[in-house]
C-alpha cells in the first residue's frame, strides 16, 4: 500500500452550487492547506455563539486536483479516498460523481474510487467537498469549520488488509513472556477465490528484535475472510506510561494470480501491554497498579482552531507530562489520528469518547454560559441514523492503539433535565445548576423519560463489545445518584463520576464489584486526595488540561480558562501546583497577591494569583508550591514562616510588601537544594526574549517510531516570546509584538488571553502576562522578525 496526501486545495466560503462538477473553474478561489479550519481565520463577533467561541460558521467548498500519474496505479489497484474528519455535514464528489458524505465532523470516512478511476477522461482527478457549518450553536464548545483533518488517496493491491481490519490484543504479559493475538480481515478484488499466505513480522522499535507469526486463509471472489494468530513473545518490551515501547506490525500477504506470485504489505504501530480496572485495586497496567493522573482535552489550539499540527500537540503534551500527567480523556468526541499516535509514543493512557449527546439535544448556550434561553442545534439530529456506524468506526479505527484503555459511550448523558427527566425527584439538581431558573430544575413529565437512556446505553455497549471485547465500556455520569437507580450504570463495565467525589466511598460499598473512576474532576486538593487516599479509585481526569475555545461566559471572553495551560501552551499557576502533587520531580514555584483578610491561602481557585510581588504597600499573601523536599522561604538572610494549607495542598505565609525578592528553595533530605524560585516586584520590559521550542531528542525519536513526523525540515516552529525586565524576570506592562516573515509561512499568534478578540489572521498581537507564542512553518534559510515598540527587534534565522 502507498498513499498520497491531498493537502493543497482551492477554497471558497460561499455556497457555489455548481462546484461539484469536474469542469468547474476554481482558479479564482483561495489556496489553502488542509487540515484547514476556516472559522479560526475569521473575526470574532458578539453576534456569534458564546458556546462555540464567538466565531462564525457558514457553508464552504473545497476543490483539489490530483494528477492520476502521481498515484502509481497498477491494473488491479484498489483505490480509496480517505478523510480523517470534516466538520461537518460534508458531501463529496469525485470527477462529478456524488459519493456521499458524513454528518459527523469527528469520525473518519472513506470512499472506494476503483471503478470511478476507470472512467477518468484525463489525468486530472478532481475532488470537491461541500461543508455545511451553518449552525453556529451546534455544540457546547468550539469544533471549527472545514476539512479540519488530513485527506489522502490510498492505493492498495487487489488483495489487501481491509480498512481498519487489524485488531491487536495482549492476552497476557510479564517480563518473561507475553501472549498476543492478531485478528485481521483480508479483502480481495479478484474474480476467483484465492489462497492467501499471511506473514506477520512484529518488530521492536528499540532493539529491532523480530517475531514472525504465519497463517493462511482462503478469500472468496470479491469477498473477505478473517484470520487469527495467537503467539508467545519471549522477553517482550512492554508498553506503559513510563516506558512506552512500541512494535511495528508488518503483514505481508502472498498469493498466486495467473501463475505469478504477488505480494502486498500493510503496517500498524502496536504495543504489548495488559490493562485492566479492578474494583478494589484501581487501574493496573501489566498487572502493576497505576494511578491515572489525567486531564480532559478538547481538540482546538487557539489560533489553529481545530486544525492542529502534530508539533503543536507535542509541545502541549510534553508540558502536561512534565507536570506528572499520564492520561488523557478525549472530550467529548473522537480526535484526530495524530493525537492518538502521540499518546502511544509519549505514554499517555487514553479514554476514547464517542458522544456528548444521544438522540435528544442538550442546551447550547449562545448568549453566555447558562444564560437562558438556550438553543438546541447539534449532533442529536443525526444520532438515530448514524450512531451505530460512527461508534463502530471509532472503535475499529483506534483499537490497535496501546494507549487506549477504555471506550466511553457518552458524556453527561444523564444531566438532570438536560434534556431527560425523572419523577424520582421533585426538583432535580446537578453539578452546574447555580444559574438555572427554578422551572428548569423541577420534574417535567413532558420531557423525555430518563429510563430511555438505559436502552440506548445497552445498544451502544453491544456495538463496542462486538468491535473490541478487550477493553471496558464506560460513560461519564453527571448524576450517578439517579443513574444508579434507573439501571443506566448497569450497562457499563467502568463507572465514570463527573464531580461526584463525595459518592466514592458509599458507592464502593454498595457496588463492591464495580470499578470506579473520576472521569471529570475539579482542580482542588480534596478532589486529588479522594484518589490518592483510596486504592479503589482508578484516578482522576481534570477539567481541563488546556484552556479551550468556546463554553464562554460572555463577550468578549471567547473560551474557558479551566486549563493547566493557556491556549498558547504556557503553564499557569495551577500547573505548578499540580506538578507538586503529581510528579516526583523537585518543584518550586511562588505566587502572591495582596492580603485582604480573607484568611491565609483562602479561595485560591476563585481569586487570581501572579508570579510577581504586588507593588502596593501592605501584607502580601504568598503561596509556595513545592515538591521533592522541604520548602524554605527567605528574604535576604531572613527565613520566613510557612505553614501547609490542608485545604489548598500548598505551603503559605504572610509577608510585608517590599522591593527585596522572596526566594523559595526546596531542600532534599541530604541538605541539597533541588529546586529554587524567586519572586520580586515586576519591572518594565527592557528586552524581548525569543526561544525556538525544541522537542527532546527521545520524544522526537519515539514519535517518528509511532509514524508521526515531528520536528522535521519544513515543519512547524514554535517561538516562545517573553518580555523581560532588568532582573531577567517576566516584565509587567503588555506590549504589542509585530511579526514579519521571510521565506516561511506565518501560521498564527496566540497569547492565551481569552478576552483578546484580535483576529487570528493579524500579524500583530499583544503579550499576555508577558508572553506570546508565534507559530510558523517552512524550511531552509527563512527567518522570522519580531518587533515591539521601545525594544530591540529579534530575528530568528536558524530555521532549517
Amino acid at each position: 500500500m502507498h498513499s498520497r496526501p491531498i493537502d493543497r486545495w482551492a477554497f471558497a466560503l460561499s455556497d457555489e452550487r455548481d462546484a461539484w462538477a469536474k469542469g468547474f473553474d476554481d482558479r479564482t478561489w483561495r489556496a489553502v492547506t488542509v487540515p484547514h479550519d476556516w472559522s479560526a481565520g475569521l473575526d470574532f463577533s458578539p453576534e456569534g455563539s458564546s458556546g462555540t467561541g464567538y466565531l462564525p460558521g457558514g457553508i464552504g467548498w473545497y476543490r483539489a486536483h490530483v494528477p492520476l500519474s502521481e498515484l502509481d496505479l497498477a491494473p488491479d489497484s484498489h483505490v480509496r479516498l480517505v478523510f480523517d474528519g470534516v466538520y461537518k455535514n460534508s458531501d463529496v464528489w469525485v470527477n462529478g460523481y456524488h459519493l456521499g458524505g458524513r454528518p459527523s465532523g469527528h469520525t473518519g470516512f472513506s470512499f472506494d474510487l476503483t471503478e470511478i478511476l476507470s472512467y477518468a477522461p484525463d489525468d486530472d482527478l478532481v475532488v470537491a467537498v461541500r461543508v455545511d457549518r451553518a449552525e453556529i450553536s451546534d455544540a457546547r464548545w468550539y469544533n471549527g469549520s472545514g476539512i479540519t483533518r488530513a485527506v489522502r488517496v490510498e492505493v492498495h493491491g487487489a488483495v489487501r488488509v481491509d480498512e481498519h481490519g487489524t485488531a491487536f490484543a495482549t492476552l497476557h504479559a510479564d517480563a518473561a513472556e507475553a501472549t498476543v493475538r492478531i485478528d485481521q480481515v483480508i479483502a480481495s478484488g479478484l474474480d476467483t477465490a484465492v489462497t492467501i499466505g499471511v506473514r506477520h513480522e512484529l518488530r521492536s522499535q528499540t532493539t529491532e528484535a523480530v517475531h514472525v507469526l504465519e497463517t493462511q486463509t482462503v478469500v472468496p471472489a470479491g469477498g473477505a475472510a478473517e484470520t487469527t494468530v495467537t503467539a508467545a513473545i519471549v522477553q517482550p518490551e512492554l508498553w506503559s506510561d513510563d516506558d512506552p515501547q512500541l512494535y511495528r506490525l508488518t503483514t505481508t500477504l502472498r498469493w498466486n494470480a495467473d501463475g505469478i506470485e504477488r505480494t502486498a504489505a500493510h503496517t500498524e504501530i502496536v504495543g504489548i501491554r495488559t490493562a485492566r480496572f479492578d474494583a478494589d485495586r484501581g487501574f493496573l497496567v501489566n498487572e502493576e497498579p497505576r494511578t491515572l493522573r489525567g486531564v480532559c482535552l478538547h481538540e482546538d489550539a487557539g489560533c489553529f482552531g481545530v486544525a492542529v499540527p502534530a508539533d503543536v500537540w507535542l509541545r502541549r503534551l510534553l508540558t502536561l507530562k512534565d507536570a506528572g500527567c499520564n492520561a488523557i480523556r478525549m472530550a467529548h468526541n473522537p480526535h484526530a489520528p495524530e493525537l492518538y499516535a502521540l499518546c502511544d509514543a509519549l505514554g499517555f493512557y487514553v479514554i476514547d469518547e464517542a458522544f456528548d449527546e444521544w438522540e435528544n439535544p442538550k442546551n447550547k448556550w449562545w448568549q453566555g454560559h447558562n444564560v437562558y434561553p438556550p438553543r438546541h442545534e447539534g449532533p442529536a439530529t443525526h444520532f438515530p441514523l448514524w450512531h451505530e456506524r460512527d461508534l463502530g468506526d471509532m472503535v475499529a479505527a483506534h483499537r490497535h492503539h496501546p494507549s487506549i484503555i477504555a471506550w466511553s459511550i457518552g458524556n453527561e448523558i444523564d444531566y438532570p433535565n438536560d434534556p431527560y427527566a425523572s419523577p424520582l425527584f421533585a426538583e432535580m439538581t446537578g453539578n452546574n445548576d447555580a444559574a438555572k431558573p427554578a422551572e428548569e430544575r423541577r420534574y417535567d413529565p413532558n420531557r423525555p423519560d430518563i429510563r430511555r437512556l438505559s436502552t440506548i446505553a445497552r445498544r451502544l455497549a453491544e456495538i463496542v463489545r462486538d468491535a473490541d471485547p478487550t477493553r471496558p465500556v464506560t460513560l461519564a455520569a453527571a448524576f450517578p445518584e439517579l443513574s444508579a437507580r434507573t439501571g443506566l450504570l448497569d450497562e457499563v463495565d467502568l463507572i465514570g463520576y463527573n464531580y461526584k467525589e463525595q459518592l466514592y466511598a458509599a458507592d464502593h460499598a454498595r457496588f463492591p464489584q464495580t470499578p470506579l473512576i473520576g472521569s471529570e474532576n475539579g482542580h482542588g486538593y480534596a478532589e486529588w486526595r479522594a484518589v490518592a487516599d483510596n486504592d479503589f479509585i482508578a484516578g482522576q481526569f481534570l477539567w481541563t488540561g488546556i484552556d479551550y475555545l468556546g463554553e464562554a461566559h460572555g463577550w468578549p471572553v471567547h473560551g474557558s480558562g479551566a486549563g493547566l495551560l493557556t491556549l498558547a501552551g504556557f503553564a499557569k499557576p495551577g500547573w505548578h501546583l499540580r506538578r507538586s502533587w503529581w510528579s516526583d520531580a523537585p518543584t518550586a514555584h511562588l505566587v502572591a497577591r495582596l492580603y485582604a483578610g480573607r484568611g491565609v491561602a483562602a479561595n485560591f481557585w476563585s481569586h487570581p494569583v501572579a508570579h510577581v510581588l504586588p507593588t502596593d504597600p501592605g501584607l502580601v499573601e504568598v503561596l509556595a508550591f513545592a515538591g521533592g523536599g522541604t520548602p524554605r522561604l527567605s528574604r535576604g538572610d531572613d527565613l520566613l514562616p510557612l505553614f501547609f494549607d490542608e485545604a489548598g495542598g500548598f505551603h503559605a505565609g504572610l509577608v510585608e510588601a517590599g522591593a527585596d525578592p522572596l526566594v523559595l528553595e526546596v531542600v532534599a533530605a541530604d541538605g541539597t537544594i533541588v529546586a529554587r524560585d524567586e519572586l520580586r516586584p515586576p519591572g518594565a520590559p527592557v528586552r524581548l526574549e525569543v526561544a525556538v521550542w525544541t522537542a527532546p531528542a527521545l520524544a522526537v525519536e519515539r514519535c517518528r517510531a509511532a509514524g508521526i513526523d515531528v520536528a522535521g525540515d519544513g515543519g512547524v516552529r514554535q517561538l516562545e516570546c517573553v518580555l523581560r525586565d532588568a532582573h531577567g524576570a517576566v516584565a509587567t506592562g503588555e506590549t504589542a509584538v509585530t511579526v514579519e516573515v521571510d521565506g516561511v509561512e506565518l501560521l498564527g499568534l496566540e497569547n492565551g488571553d481569552l478576552a483578546d478578540v484580535t483576529p487570528y489572521s493579524d500579524a500583530s498581537r499583544r503579550t499576555f502576562q508577558g508572553r506570546l507564542a508565534v507559530f510558523a512553518r517552512g524550511g531552509g534559510p527563512g527567518s522570522v522578525r519580531l518587533s515591539a515598540e521601545g525594544l530591540a527587534a529579534v530575528t530568528v534565522r536558524a530555521w532549517a
